[in-house]
Formats: structure tokens, C-alpha cells, sequence
């Protein structure tokens, strides 16, 4: 498993990580296989793992916990603040208030005593970035926290924050961490060059796209169609047969190349040179089997340039598929002056 620096941090990262989302409630409930994959994951030189406070309401951060009791020295660990914890405002976002709060139950969760890379899960609309980088660098210099960073952030919150914590003389956000694949590729216009400018490693996840890259005969069907998620298939959103159109060109070249679907897909998001580590979050065993073998593929600049031939460099074949809405779009009394 090669390794890469995070950012400006001195740590050295597998370019694999193992994400967690799926292990607890939201996924794998079986608290000893979920332990096991860990364990697997590591053995097989992954070193950077990847949790969140809001993953089955801590759940997760309970079985990372387990899985690292005597092994802690042996990861980079992860986890992130921000996203609801409860129904009370107090339980969210980026004050002091809330920030010093979600640290402790991450860390008690955790069995552990600090926190390698803590990550704001989401951009804060209602509090200033003085108070949340105040309250991150203190955490920084208490030690309960070596190096924080942000997920999901557009470029211009990016920046804000980088002049923000240059201008009051606070640590910055040491890194980002976006949703990227090969149907997905808006960030290489605007988050991965900023990222890149400011010296920030970049933590990706997404890689098989919601399952339109995991290499069945058709991504479509089955439990997909059902739920929360089944607008990801649905097809009678042209966007989502944009990206059918082009998973079936994908397939062709994954077949030429001689890869599985996933291994093109996880290859692709490694090769980028902004890309630290790519996020893997297998649910069973078997998925992991399948990921980590490909953990060796380098592409060719022939199949990339085919990649780009099909999706061009910096497009989402269907915008609706990026995960968070800003708040100046979502809430439209940001768009409209009250009479």
C-alpha cells in the first residue's frame, strides 16, 4: 500500500482509507465482523481511518474504538464534527459550545486520548469561522487534536477560511474532504485547484459512485430502486441516464484494460495528483477482498484520456448528485428580498 503525506502535516497516509459510514446501524450491524474488517484493512496496510460523530448516531465511532484498543499508534485517525446530534440547535455546527462538546463524546467513543485529523463535516452558515477556528486551534494546542480539516466546502469557503485563520492568527484546515468520481467531476475545476494552492491534502470518498461504478450488470436494479436513495436511479431523471450512457461506455474500458469496474473507478480518483487518499467503505468482508486487491492499479494516460473522452475533465453528468446544497441556494428567502 503506497503512502502520501496529508497536506503540510507530516503524516504519512495510505492511499487507501478505510471509511466507517457503513459499519453500525447505517450498514453492518455485526459489531465483531465489523471489527474484523478493520482489523483486515490494516493488516493489509491501510493506516488511515476515516469516522464521524453522526455515523448510526456514534455507533461507528464505538466500533473504531474496539477495533483500536491496542492498536491506536498503528492509524491515522479521522473523525468528524458538525452534522446534527440531536434536536437542539446547541447539537450542531461550529460554535465553541457545541465544537468543545462533540470532541469529548468523539474521543470517549473512541478510547482514545486525541484525535489525528478532526474534520468539520459541513460549512456552519450561522456562526462566525473566528469562533469555530478559535475553538479548533485550542484544541490543537490542548493536544486533543493534532491537525483539523473541513469536508464538502466550496472553493470560496475554502479561501474565506484560509484568510480567516491568516488574519486572527489561528491554525487553518489542513485538509478537505469532497466526493469524486468518474461521473462526479465538477471539483476538478474549482476544490481540487484550491486545495492544491493552499498546500491542503485532499481525502476523497464516492469513488464507485452510489454503486453506479461497483460493476454490476445493471446498477439500477434491485434494492437500489427502493428508499432514500432510489433517486440516484431514477431514470427518468436525464441526468441519471447520462450516467447510465456512460457506465456502459466505462464498462468497455474497464473489460479492454483487463480491470473490474471498481478497481478502474478507485484508480481513476488516485491518479489524480491532489488526491491524498481515496476512501473505501466496504459494508462486509467480501467487499473489502474486492477493493483492496486493487489497491496496486496505476492507469495509463491511454485509459484516462478515454475516461475523459466519455465524461469531460471537471463535469457531473447530474449536478443533483452532489450531497449538500448551499444554504444560499437551498433556503430561498437567501434569494429573495422580503416585501
Amino acid at each position: 500500500m503506497e503512502r502520501r503525506i496529508l497536506g503540510g502535516t507530516g503524516m504519512s497516509v495510505s492511499e487507501f482509507a478505510l471509511g466507517t459510514m457503513m459499519l453500525g446501524e447505517m450498514g453492518n450491524t455485526d459489531h465483531d465482523e465489523s471489527v474484523r474488517i478493520i482489523h483486515t484493512a490494516m493488516d493489509a496496510g491501510i493506516n488511515f481511518i476515516d469516522t464521524a460523530d453522526v455515523y448510526s448516531a456514534g455507533e461507528s465511532e464505538t466500533i473504531v474504538g474496539k477495533a483500536l484498543k491496542g492498536r491506536r499508534d498503528e492509524v491515522v485517525l479521522a473523525t468528524k464534527f458538525a452534522m446534527p446530534m440531536g434536536a437542539d440547535d446547541n447539537q450542531r455546527g461550529g460554535s465553541r459550545k457545541w465544537i468543545m462538546r462533540a470532541v469529548e463524546g468523539s474521543l470517549s467513543r473512541l478510547g482514545t486520548d486525541h484525535i489525528d485529523l478532526y474534520q468539520m463535516h459541513r460549512w456552519d452558515p450561522v456562526t462566525e469561522l473566528d469562533e469555530t477556528l478559535s475553538a479548533l486551534s485550542d484544541l490543537v494546542r490542548e493536544g486533543k487534536v493534532r491537525a483539523f480539516g473541513s469536508s464538502m466546502f466550496h472553493p470560496g469557503q475554502t479561501v474565506e477560511a484560509q484568510w480567516t485563520a491568516e488574519r486572527r492568527g489561528h491554525h487553518r484546515f489542513r485538509s478537505e474532504q469532497p466526493q469524486y468520481n468518474m461521473l462526479l467531476r465538477g471539483i476538478e475545476a474549482d476544490v481540487l485547484p484550491t486545495a492544491q494552492r493552499y498546500g491542503m491534502g485532499v481525502l476523497t470518498f464516492g469513488p464507485l459512485g452510489s454503486g453506479w461504478l461497483s460493476g454490476r450488470a445493471d446498477p439500477t436494479a434491485g434494492h437500489r430502486n427502493a428508499g432514500p436513495g432510489a433517486r440516484l436511479f431514477d431514470q427518468s431523471d436525464p441526468g441519471n441516464r447520462a450516467k447510465a450512457e456512460a457506465v456502459q461506455k466505462l464498462s468497455k474500458v474497464a473489460d479492454e484494460a483487463g480491470l473490474p469496474m471498481p478497481h478502474l473507478a478507485t484508480a481513476f480518483v488516485r491518479a489524480h495528483p491532489a488526491v491524498t487518499s481515496v476512501l473505501i467503505g466496504p459494508r462486509t468482508p467480501e467487499h473489502l477482498a474486492g477493493l483492496l486487491s486493487g489497491a496496486d492499479v496505476v492507469l495509463g494516460d491511454d485509459v484516462l484520456d478515454r475516461i475523459d473522452e466519455i465524461v469531460p475533465p471537471g463535469t457531473d453528468l447530474n449536478h443533483n448528485d452532489r450531497m449538500f446544497v448551499p444554504s444560499a441556494l437551498d433556503d430561498k428567502r437567501a434569494r429573495r428580498i422580503a416585501r
